[in-house]
């Protein structure tokens, strides 16, 4: 392809004079499912190639190359006969696709892609100039695919702004610096139970490929990724993502990960490693908190997936997890309940206060990376806080946070001290027992100069309530302890 930077702007040019295309959002979405049966496509030319017996899922006709692949000879589909071809030929097609609990999952993917995928556009002839800019990647080219990943990785950044799909991607300067220091080998598997477009599970092939030495070793790099995703449109991209990064397998469900008894899960449902940005602000059905121990049952979805976490991580495994800010000052009867289990039963061994707008724009609330291990109960805990970069008053979408911005804590992280800067700690060490004396409130080391940040109406009402609630908690406990030792019986007194 001529000129692969110009990719997404060709198309986006192309889609903006069609009536059916509504913002960014659904030019993105039709974007995708249209690049997935292009990667497939290619995929399957692969397969056919290694394996004889290959018989494609996808019925003749809606294969690719069969309706998409203009040869130039003036016989490809467009207008109207290619816009009816798509409504209702190719969609009701692929989403009715006989899978049953045997189909393999290279197979089964094509109907659970397209599931609850929708396609948008109402110019037959707009319609064809996108495939047409589609078609000709050249992903049999390893230099051409391999570019490509870099575009896709545009596309899924765009999602930042592209309205509510923002939650979907976590910047690549994070997940890369986790999976870096989470040092993944051979022969682990990782899982994430939100796993978006697949970032952390990319991070982690990107680290964990240098260290393939052997064809066995390549079978387990292959094999080493386990992704749930409970929306439809990131379900898609993700597992674009990993047939682009060469995961033919890809263990990706579509599936929600809180629907399940935490206390069913056995040895075989935990991971060597967890790597997780978890939804957090956001909203399940009551019955949710049915599959959780009562003291662990919180309305926060961010709460909620810690405690999956927990029960999902192996012994000797490890984890590194994204978490608001409110789960570190939360005093409320659940938070507490899930910081207690996770300081007696793991090793909390480092958290990172990251800077406020790494997020941005789709979220102002600032957040942590809590790092521990299933080896031993926690004695100690460093606290490290990572401070703008010098230059940066926000990051933002032509600004955004990049791997060289972790070069403080990974100096630090090897031969770590105690930092105090202007009279407010930076970097320190707390016991255990100096975290419980706090009723859990281990909101320490945070930015003593944080400028008053005007959020969105909705994050601040989130952030007054996660507030209120310790508030509340802090009273309580309160109250309790002045009661009894008064010797004073509050109830008795109300009658």
């Amino acid at each position: 392809m001529s000129n692969l930077s110009s990719f997404v702007k060709r198309i986006r040019d192309i889609m903006r004079n069609d009536a059916g295309i509504n913002g960014d959002a659904q030019r993105i979405e039709q974007i995708a499912w249209m690049l997935f049966l292009k990667v497939y496509d290619a995929k399957e030319q692969d397969w056919e190639i290694s394996d004889d017996s290959y018989v494609s899922i996808i019925p003749d006709n809606c294969r690719w190359y069969n309706w998409a692949h203009d040869d130039h000879s003036g016989k490809a589909m467009t207008g109207d006969k290619l816009l009816d071809f798509v409504n209702n030929t190719l969609f009701p097609t692929l989403k009715g696709l006989n899978v049953t609990p045997e189909t393999p999952i290279k197979k089964s993917i094509v109907r659970t892609t397209f599931e609850d995928a929708n396609q948008y556009m109402k110019d037959g002839v707009l319609l064809r100039q996108v495939i047409n800019i589609i078609d000709e990647l050249d992903l049999s080219d390893y230099e051409e695919s391999h570019a490509f990943g870099e575009i896709y990785e545009s596309i899924l950044r765009e999602l930042q702004s592209a309205g509510s799909s923002g939650e979907f991607y976590t910047p690549r300067a994070v997940t890369d610096f986790m999976a870096k220091m989470i040092n993944p080998q051979i022969g682990e598997k990782v899982a994430d139970f939100a796993c978006g477009t697949g970032g952390f599970l990319t991070s982690w092939l990107k680290e964990l490929a240098p260290k393939i030495e052997t064809t066995q070793d390549q079978e387990q790099y292959n094999d080493s990724i386990y992704g749930i995703e409970k929306k439809q449109f990131p379900y898609m991209l993700c597992i674009t993502n990993m047939l682009l990064h060469d995961i033919d397998i890809p263990k990706v469900y579509h599936d929600n990960s809180l629907t399940k008894d935490v206390l069913d899960y056995t040895v075989d449902d935990q991971f060597d490693v967890i790597l997780m940005n978890p939804p957090y602000g956001g909203s399940e059905k009551n019955d949710v908190k049915n599959h959780f121990p009562d003291d662990l049952a919180s309305s926060e979805t961010a709460d909620l997936f810690m405690s999956v976490i927990m029960y999902r991580l192996k012994e000797n495994g490890r984890a590194a997890v994204i978490l608001p800010d409110g789960f570190l000052f939360g005093t409320d009867n659940a938070k507490v309940a899930i910081k207690k289990k996770l300081l007696s039963e793991f090793n909390l061994h480092t958290i990172v206060r990251m800077p406020h707008s790494v997020f941005a724009p789709y979220t102002s609330i600032t957040t942590n990376i809590l790092f521990f291990d299933k080896t031993h109960p926690t004695q100690e805990t460093w606290f490290y806080r990572l401070d703008m970069p010098e230059g940066y008053k926000n990051f933002s979408k032509t600004k955004p946070m990049k791997l060289e911005h972790f070069t403080p804590v990974m100096e630090w992280w090897n031969d770590r001290k105690e930092i105090t800067i202007d009279g407010f700690d930076k970097s320190k060490k707390y016991t255990v027992e100096e975290l419980a004396a706090r009723t859990y409130n281990i909101d320490l080391c945070g930015y003593p100069h944080e400028e008053e940040e005007i959020l969105p109406p909705k994050e601040l009402i989130q952030q007054y309530q996660e507030k209120r609630a310790s508030l509340n908690a802090d009273i309580d406990r309160i109250l309790a302890q002045i009661t009894e030792i008064l010797g004073i019986d509050i109830a008795e007194d109300d009658k």
